[in-house]
């Protein structure tokens, strides 16, 4: 199954094709209809009210492409540009155009009014269909544009990690249902997972899909997911698989679409996935600033989203370059951070991630959405070392010991914690593991080379 979501002004049709398309009511978890090909697509609506743009948001971010209405009779409305640009700052490029009510104005204007407004941004090139619910006509068409974009669009990964954002919650004593849009991965009935920002382990009772119920599913997805005395739940939280993501109040982003960061609000909204999260935002470069959020989301590196400030209706999408970026206490330290940032793609890997570190569990790294680069330092299997600063901290280490045994020549060995604490290593086994010939562990203690033999005295002649 494939999900798209519906964008569009109000009153433009984009419940009555849902219901076209599909012949269920828009609000039903269950939108769906079997496309001409055979492939499944769920639908999520969007309400056009004056709450449109933070609706829209919290049904496009999860769905990979977008069902977009422009009214025959009305043409390009100032919410439809709304929408246009929260769509682009989310990286949607995915889509099909229909022009609804092609039974109340001719639909010509309206499409080329439209192709215009698409020009040059990432949905100038999607199909477009003249469409009416009154009378039926391109309804069928529509079905079959929607059926080509679902071809096109990519295979999630089904053992992905779990991040179900919940768009929807309604708890009846000690159970609890909850909808969202699966992106990727697996959920089977019986598997634990927790519950952010809130942090409580629950687990899936029972699956819906389709209409049908469902022993697993995997992505892209609609899910109906009863859950078991999992206390207050609210549309927002998310499910994610344990020990998989990292948990996060401050993250560093580039801002991908709109204003420079500098002209950005100190404090915005930020909605990614299904959450709405205030932010305070401390621009560092042109293009990349710190958001200290106001609740702990479960983050990857290159997660999108959309920071919005609803009063100067201005909006930037960004992307996640690092979900535990350092202190910022020197006075230049934001702008050596600028810096440092520019270099960076809108997805950091492994490699850049662990060049920052130096070293880092496997888990951490995994936690951050990155595989451990080929070259990394395999360290008694939980760790991982970039190989240039694994390399210098050896010739620290090796520096320490022979200045200590040099000041301290009746206890030349330095104790291993000392060693860490002066390396900045994170544990004690990893001095163990950085220990190499000609330095040596004895009695918990790191030496330097061992002293060259005295020379034989000369003999006495």
């Amino acid at each position: 199954m494939q999900v798209v979501a519906t964008a569009g002004h109000g009153g433009h049709g984009k419940s009555a094709l849902v219901r076209a398309l599909t012949g269920k009511e828009p609000e039903e978890p269950g939108a769906w209809t079997e496309l001409p090909s055979g492939r499944r697509v769920a639908f999520v609506d969007a309400p056009g009210d004056e709450r449109s743009v933070k609706a829209m948001l919290a049904a496009a971010a999860p769905a990979p492409a977008v069902l977009l209405a422009v009214a025959a009779d009305e043409g390009w409305m100032p919410q439809t540009q709304e929408h246009l640009e929260a769509l682009g700052a989310l990286g949607v490029r995915a889509g099909v155009l229909a022009v609804t009510k092609a039974d109340a104005a001719d639909p010509r204007l309206a499409l080329r009014q439209a192709r215009e407004r698409l020009a040059g941004t990432a949905l100038s090139g999607v199909e477009a269909v003249a469409v009416s619910t009154v009378s039926g006509a391109g309804v069928d068409d529509l079905a079959a544009a929607v059926d080509r974009l679902t071809g096109r669009l990519p295979v999630p990964d089904p053992a992905a990690p779990v991040r179900l954002w919940i768009d929807h919650a309604f708890t009846a004593g000690r159970q609890t249902v909850v909808t969202g849009t699966l992106p990727a991965g697996t959920i089977a009935v019986g598997d634990e997972l927790l519950l952010m920002p809130a942090g409580r382990r629950v687990r899936v009772r029972t699956i819906g899909c389709a209409g049908a119920p469902r022993d697993a599913v995997g992505g892209v997805s609609r899910v109906v997911l009863t859950l078991r005395d999992a206390g207050r739940v609210d549309a927002g939280m998310a499910l994610v698989t344990p020990d998989a993501w990292t948990h996060t109040t401050c993250v560093d982003v580039r801002t991908r679409f709109g204003e420079a960061s500098g002209r950005l609000a100190r404090r915005m909204t930020l909605h990614l996935g299904t959450a709405a999260v205030p932010v305070r935002l401390r621009p560092l470069g042109p293009d990349t600033a710190r958001l200290t959020l106001n609740a702990r989301l479960a983050l990857h590196l290159g997660d999108t989203g959309v920071l919005r400030d609803p009063e100067r209706r201005s909006i930037a999408g960004v992307s996640v370059l690092d979900v535990r970026p350092p202190t910022l206490v020197r006075r230049d330290a934001g702008a050596a951070r600028a810096r440092e940032l520019a270099s960076w793609p809108d997805r950091p890997d492994g490699t850049i991630v662990l060049r920052r570190h130096g070293v880092l569990r496997r888990s951490e790294l995994s936690g951050m959405g990155c595989a451990p680069p080929p070259d990394a330092v395999a360290l008694n299997g939980e760790w991982v070392a970039d190989p240039a600063h694994w390399d210098a901290l050896f010739e620290r280490l090796a520096e320490e010991t022979a200045r200590h045994a040099a000041e301290s020549p009746a206890a030349p060995g330095l104790p291993l914690e000392t060693v860490r604490l002066r390396l900045g290593l994170p544990a004690r086994q990893l001095v163990a593991a950085l220990v190499r010939p000609p330095l040596r562990v004895e009695s918990g203690r790191v030496y330097g080379p061992a002293p060259a033999p005295a020379p034989d005295p000369a003999p006495e002649r």
